[in-house]
Parts: structure tokens; sequence; C-alpha cells
């Protein structure tokens, strides 16, 4: 009898373990970012009428920072729901070799140095490739600013509030960010 008990002990815990690991699980898929390629956001936004802004993540594949962006701030819970409510979010190789249409352009990989550099993001980033920056996009896919370098959760929901809450239309960033 007392093996029984031992052993029904056992598996219960075991069993109430793994449904805590499931549920920690499903509840950070729940709070995680669904990346999108540039590509589905614009079509995404077509569809769905301009409903929300477009948040643009240029990266690259051996940029330290933008790990740690994405780990830190991108991972936050807090960031990851805001994020989600506002903007289709993508992410932009900046130095990806895949043509992207835009705005009946088409922007290319360019050959340079080491690595090269994708036109798209040396056209959002205005020439500066800096990374990791991100890049806000209104529902009119206007572009509102690039913001280059790292940023922790509380700054990056700073900015983007400011954006994604129209905040930019009636308030300088001076006067908001006093």
């Amino acid at each position: 009898m007392r093996n029984f008990s031992s052993n029904f002990l056992n598996k219960t815990i075991y069993l109430l373990l793994l449904i805590g690991s499931l549920q920690t699980v499903f509840s950070q898929e729940n709070n995680s970012i669904h990346w999108l390629s540039f590509e589905q956001a614009v079509e995404l936004q077509a569809q769905e009428g301009n409903s929300k802004k477009i948040f643009i993540d240029v990266y690259t594949d051996w940029c330290g920072w933008c790990k740690k962006m994405d780990k830190n701030t991108f991972q936050n819970p807090e960031v990851a729901a805001y994020m989600k409510e506002h903007f289709y979010m993508v992410k932009l190789d900046g130095e990806g070799k895949e043509p992207i249409v835009f705005k009946a352009q088409t922007f290319s990989f360019v050959p340079s140095g080491r690595n090269g550099y994708h036109e798209l993001a040396a056209n959002l980033l205005q020439g500066q490739l800096s990374y990791p920056t991100v890049v806000y996009l209104d529902e009119n896919m206007n572009m509102l600013s690039p913001v280059p370098g790292y940023l922790t959760p509380e700054p990056f929901l700073k900015i983007a509030t400011y954006f994604g809450d129209d905040i930019y239309k009636t308030t300088t960033w001076e006067d908001y960010s006093k």
C-alpha cells in the first residue's frame, strides 16, 4: 500500500508540474509578438482598412544588441501586449537578400563591403545603417520616425505609446517626454 501511495504521489506531482509548465508556455505564446514580413504587414493593413500602424525592427543576424532587444524588450509581456494591439510587427533584415516592392518601387540587396545592405532598410533608416533601429509608419505607410539603438522596455513603451496612441499628432516629443 505504501508503494502505491508513493507512486501515486509522484505521478500527481509530475502531472501538476507538467500542467504548470504548459500553462507557462501558452501564456508566453499569448504574450509574445507575432512577427510578420514587410509584405505580410502591408497586405494585412490593406485588407483591414489601415486599422493599425506598422512597426519595423531593422536588425542583422550578427547584431548582439538586436538579440538583446529581442530577448529583453520584445518578450516583455507589457511591451508585447501593447504592440500587438496597436501595430503590425515587422522584422526586416538590414542585410536581407530578397527584393521587396513598396509603393511601386522595388528595393533590393546592394553588395557593399563585407555584408552589403538592403535598399529598403537604408531608405527607412534614412541612410544611417545602425542596428538595432526601429521604425514607425502610420496607417497610410508614411514614415513617423526611425529610432536607433537598444531600448529597455520602459523607454521603448514610452516611444511606442507616443506613436501608437497618436500623441505625436498634438504634442511634440520634447513636451511629451518631460
